[in-house]
């Protein structure tokens, strides 16, 4: 495992391109076996593409696109649904960033 370093995160695509892979596909992976494929792929592929994973005060946030959900046009699903899924999606990836970097909860 990669030892993580704050200060390294700061340039995360030079630094930990892999770490950054490998959490985004195991969220993706877990959030696949447990919602519907055709959704999480399509948020995968129109929302998070664009995303940013940041690390602060000693925890992972993920930022996502302006109007995030505006871009989903693969997929018709409600409001409602697509915020509930997107919400817990994010909430896998910076649990996956927690996980990758060993960085406690």
């Amino acid at each position: 495992m990669t030892e993580f370093d704050p200060e390294k995160f700061e340039d995360k695509y030079a630094n930990y391109f892999p770490e950054l892979q490998k959490a985004y596909k195991n969220a993706f992976e877990r959030m696949n076996d447990t919602y519907d494929s055709e959704l999480v792929h399509a948020i995968d592929q129109q929302i998070l593409n664009e995303s940013e994973p940041f690390y602060d005060d000693g925890d992972f946030s993920v930022e996502l696109p302006e109007n995030a959900t505006e871009r989903l046009s693969a997929v018709i699903v409600d409001d409602e649904k697509l915020d509930a899924v997107l919400s817990e999606y994010v909430d896998e990836i910076e649990r996956e960033l927690r996980r990758v970097f060993d960085i406690d909860d």
